[in-house]
Order: C-alpha cells, then structure tokens, then sequence
C-alpha cells in the first residue's frame, strides 16, 4: 500500500485547500470500497493461505478484480 503526504494549504492558495479537501475525499471513497479491502486482507495473508486459496500474490487484483478487468 502507498503512503501519501501533502503538505497543509497555505492561505495563499485557496486552490490547495480545494483540491486537498477533493483528494482527501476520493481517498476516503477508493479505501471504503469492498473490493479495496478485500485485497487488503488477501495481502495481509501468507503465501501458503493464499495457495490454500488458489491464488498467487501477484494475482491478487487481477483475482479480485476478475469480472470488470480483462486482463
């Protein structure tokens, strides 16, 4: 998973405010998808679990995204 960090808006960008507020808010979106945390928990586990499961890490997303992803 990748850690973001944007720096406060100054009062001299109103803009910063806005956009960081709109990134802010399409985060909360993208994490409280099901699908988002279901890949977490299947890498949260080991490869052995994950075997016992048929799948591979790498195959993670393309598993979980199977039906809207033709990859």
């Amino acid at each position: 998973m990748a850690y973001v960090s944007t720096p406060l808006p100054t009062k001299s960008n109103p803009l910063a405010g806005f956009f960081g507020n709109l990134f802010s808010a399409l985060v909360r979106i993208a994490e409280s998808n099901t699908r988002f945390t279901t890949v977490e928990k299947l890498q949260q586990l080991s490869d052995e679990e994950l075997a016992a499961k048929g799948i591979r890490r790498e195959d993670i997303v393309r598993h979980v995204y199977r039906d809207v992803l033709y990859i």
